[in-house]
């Protein structure tokens, strides 16, 4: 099967250039400025659009337990909707297993949800929810086995204390894995959601009241601090929602710490308004939204280089069920948002159209720097002769309304609904495949590879 890309304008972090682009059996054969169509091949032309690496979102929650509920999305609905947003690769964040369970418990189990599902390429970040020499000990065969990163939390019900984070970081460093982490200090949001409680104060807005930005802030920088106590063992933070963390980053990276920020769409254009809104318990996730001003801190971080990466956390529970779970009170509510379909336009627009960001910081913050941290590089992030086909075609002329009508997740609602973007989404191909084009899904349920990912090597940029 051949695929020759025509007239667009090629971007890759490097830089960008007008120049054709031929796929042959699912890889990059060649990139020159005029190719002419070999005999049989599918041409497409994409004039006055750019022609970009498919988007790697490295953070979805698909199919996952949360005790109280399961998210919609199972890796079928999930990556349908990655793939009709242009994002061709997805890692997983596995959920909690059974209190005491084996390390490769939940990747056999995640397996099992994936393999006959996914529509594009994927992978997953191991999961540790508590810590024991036993534990520990699984990790270095997890790497051998492509689970090349690992999360641990801060926060919920399987939180790890820093004597066990000091413990995890030191192993995954030794055995060539990067360690994530969600920060967030759950004795203060404890003591605070408590109060609010105590006094009756239930409605969605004390949702963020109880996890301030500080209880985020204080968890990175004792993170980082424990990161450098391990060893300058590298450390991924997801999900920043403030600048204060950010500038907390910022300090470690002074000090050559091997520290890597990652934010989500959501941090950068919603804002704790949504919590009085009549719909405001669409907007439960955790960390919550913030402020503008932090948004303007975001957003310096994503012109500067201060963060390396968006992603989306996609986690999505319907709104008849958060309503019926939570009856009243925000601590009942099942945390996350919907949006792995909405990423790339949503940061081309408002990135990229707005001036922001060039087209060439786009692809490092959406798949290439993606790539590199966990282990993908060079077969994906980039657009090159030996490289997965995996593109995105974006139209900088179109506009895009987004509606949930039009959206391929399994959620009852979208939180961008009625957002106005300059550009569209007009093409997605994987491993040379067509898997949607102006606006229809065309993808197959179980196309989907894993990706045995490489161990950590610290990336150069």
């Amino acid at each position: 099967m051949r695929v020759l890309i025509k007239n667009g304008i090629l971007v890759n972090a490097d830089g960008q250039a007008k120049q054709d682009l031929l796929i042959e059996s699912g890889i990059v054969r060649q990139i020159a400025d005029n190719i002419t169509p070999p005999l049989p091949c599918d041409v497409i032309d994409a004039q006055g659009c750019y022609v970009m690496p498919g988007g790697i979102d490295v953070h979805t929650h698909f199919n996952i337990n949360v005790g109280i509920a399961r998210s919609c999305d199972d890796f079928f609905t999930g990556t349908r909707a990655a793939a009709c947003g242009g994002t061709t690769t997805i890692i997983d964040h596995m959920g909690f297993g059974p209190a005491g369970c084996r390390l490769k418990h939940q990747l056999e189990v995640y397996h099992g949800y994936a393999a006959h599902k996914a529509v594009v390429d994927y992978s997953f970040h191991g999961v540790i929810q508590h810590v024991n020499p036993a534990i520990l000990d699984e990790i270095p065969a997890m790497v051998e086995e492509g689970i090349s990163s690992f999360k641990f939390y801060l926060t919920y019900q399987y939180k790890v204390n820093d004597d066990e984070a000091l413990q995890v970081l030191r192993r995954l460093h030794d055995s060539g894995a990067l360690a994530t982490v969600h920060p967030e200090n759950d004795a203060a949001i404890t003591r605070k959601r408590a109060e609010f409680q105590a006094a009756g104060l239930t409605a969605p807005r004390y949702h963020a009241l109880s996890r301030p930005l500080e209880c985020e802030a204080e968890a990175i920088a004792r993170m980082i601090n424990l990161a450098q106590l391990a060893g300058n063992a590298p450390l991924y933070i997801v999900h920043l929602s403030n600048g204060l963390g950010l500038d907390y980053a910022r300090l470690a990276r002074e000090r050559h710490q091997p520290v890597w920020v990652e934010t989500c769409p959501q941090y950068l254009l919603l804002d704790e308004r949504r919590y009085e809104a009549e719909d405001a318990l669409k907007f439960i996730l955790s960390p919550p939204l913030r402020n503008v001003r932090e948004q303007d801190k975001l957003w310096c971080g994503i012109s500067d280089g201060a963060i390396d990466t968006v992603a989306t956390d996609h986690c999505t529970f319907p709104m008849t069920q958060r309503q019926h779970l939570s009856s009243g009170d925000f601590s009942r509510c099942p945390n996350g948002l919907p949006g792995v379909e909405n990423r790339l336009l949503l940061l081309f627009s408002n990135g990229v159209m707005s001036g922001r960001i060039s087209p060439e910081r786009f692809v490092a913050l959406t798949s290439a720097t993606p790539a590199k941290l966990f282990g993908l590089w060079p077969q994906k992030g980039v657009l090159a002769p030996g490289a997965d086909g995996d593109v995105v075609i974006i139209d900088p002329r179109q506009t895009t309304v987004i509606r949930h009508t039009d959206l391929h997740d399994n959620c009852d609602y979208s939180p961008w609904e009625g957002t106005h973007c300059s550009g569209a989404i007009i093409r997605t191909l994987s491993r040379g495949e067509t898997l949607y084009s102006d606006g229809v899904f065309t993808g197959k349920a179980g196309r989907g590879r894993f990706l045995r990912r490489k161990s950590f090597a610290r990336p150069t940029f």
